[in-house]
């Protein structure tokens, strides 16, 4: 029987079928532009090449192509019924996760990996920030995640790919220094790996590393497409960079170019959270506003996301405020709400405070935005993304304390910083004075 890079047979007696796959699975874990072309062509050669059809499903998914995923699921069920255990069981969970059912997906995924721990494909939408533990809503999910990974290392060895995702669960939970040298290893074995360079530009940012972070970018960015995965958010990480820097008008550049929802072509998600954070932050390091540029993360957010979706909430509500569009702001906080009490925000009261302290900062009522971001600080992990995504709200009740004259305030969220080991990297107006 044919098998996989990782050792696992393959229910194809087609070489070729084999070779495509594993192609686009390698596509898939780097984060790398084409993934969907070489599935497509293992079922060209193997149409009931179960696998393949439930990684092009998972593919459409992240691409926010719901009702094409859910096809392609349901094709790749009804394949795998003729395939090997292991293999019905991989696709048990794409059906899952692609359903809509992310905490029966994450639970058939851990039954499966005591089973068969070298399953790459089914782990990974349980790793990285994004994924089933990274939008769990779950206070403890940084732990959560290392404790799902850490087991596993024995088992993969010097695999690129798997090293890549410990080293940033490790970097979440605060081991930076651990996770650095992992995400090098990783890089050595597959330099251009999009994963391995976003966890590397991470480990930087912890250190505090913005000139080395942005160099590294710039020249790794150079042969990476505009429709690959990442690069919307790998451009991102370049201006967050430059704004450190003090290069607003890089920033400008690079967001015109590569960020906005006019100009990427990345995964929606990214699109939007990257957007608002990045019109945010340079306000807070003194930008003026750009009211044209805010409306329209606001329509693309409101075309793709009509629903609320967790970490996207508080991002779209940044827009509304920004927008200066009050009950708009005031109907989403409350329709927040509402799906707390129903039980369906995983990330529970957190968002809605988080939006109703962006609409008090943008009216200038910082004490009453601190009011609402202090009591939440240390659950606003809930809501999902990296530390580096998250700082953002930090930034903002710097800012705020800034603003209402509480240097102490301000020295003490500095000092939290220090506690995690990681370096005040902020780009906020007037953090000199209280330093």
């Amino acid at each position: 029987m044919l098998r996989d890079r990782y050792d696992l047979p393959l229910s194809t007696a087609s070489a070729a079928a084999r070779d495509a796959y594993v192609e686009g699975v390698d596509r898939m874990l780097s984060a790398n532009f084409g993934a969907v072309s070489p599935m497509t062509a293992a079922l060209a050669e193997d149409p009931g090449f179960a696998l393949a059809q439930a990684a092009q499903a998972r593919w459409l998914q992240v691409h926010m192509r719901a009702a094409e995923a859910r096809e392609a699921c349901a094709r790749a069920a009804q394949l795998a019924e003729q395939a090997t255990p292991r293999e019905r069981r991989h696709v048990e969970i794409y059906s899952r996760l692609v359903g809509g059912d992310p905490r029966g997906a994450l639970a058939a995924t851990r039954e499966h990996l005591a089973n068969f721990p070298r399953d790459a494909m089914a782990l990974a939408p349980a790793t990285g920030v994004f994924g089933l533990i990274g939008f769990s809503g779950r206070p403890g999910r940084e732990r959560e995640q290392v404790e799902l990974l850490e087991p596993l290392a024995e088992h993969y060895g010097e695999d690129w790919w798997f090293l890549s995702m410990l080293a940033f669960a490790l970097i979440e939970d605060g081991r930076s220094r651990e996770g650095r040298g992992l995400i090098e290893r990783s890089l050595e074995a597959n330099p251009r790996s999009a994963h391995g360079a976003h966890v590397y530009v991470h480990s930087l940012y912890e250190n505090g590393e913005s000139r080395p972070g942005r160099d590294y970018l710039e020249g790794w960015l150079g042969g990476y497409p505009p429709d690959a995965q990442l690069h919307c958010h790998l451009w991102w990480h370049v201006a967050m960079f430059e704004l450190t820097l003090g290069n607003p008008a890089r920033v400008w550049e690079v967001y015109a170019s590569r960020c906005s929802p006019q100009a990427s072509r990345s995964m929606p998600i990214n699109i939007v959270t990257d957007s608002a954070a990045l019109l945010w932050r340079a306000e807070l390091a003194g930008e003026k506003r750009a009211p044209d540029e805010w409306r329209a993360v606001r329509e693309y957010s409101e075309r793709t996301f009509p629903q609320p979706m967790i970490f996207v909430d508080a991002h779209y509500a940044l827009a509304l405020a920004a927008c200066g569009d009050a009950e708009a702001l005031a109907n989403y906080a409350a329709e927040l709400d509402g799906r707390d009490r129903a039980g369906r925000l995983v990330a529970g009261a957190v968002v809605p405070a988080l939006a109703r302290a962006a609409g008090d900062f943008m009216r200038g009522d910082w004490p009453s935005a601190i009011d609402r971001i202090e009591p939440v600080l240390e659950q606003v992990v809930r809501i999902g993304g990296s530390r580096a995504q998250r700082d953002l709200f930090e930034q903002t009740l710097l800012a705020a304390y800034l603003r209402a004259g509480r240097a102490q305030g301000a020295r003490r969220l500095l000092a939290r910083h220090r506690d995690f080991h990681r370096a005040p990297a902020v780009a906020v107006r007037g953090i000199e004075s209280v330093r």
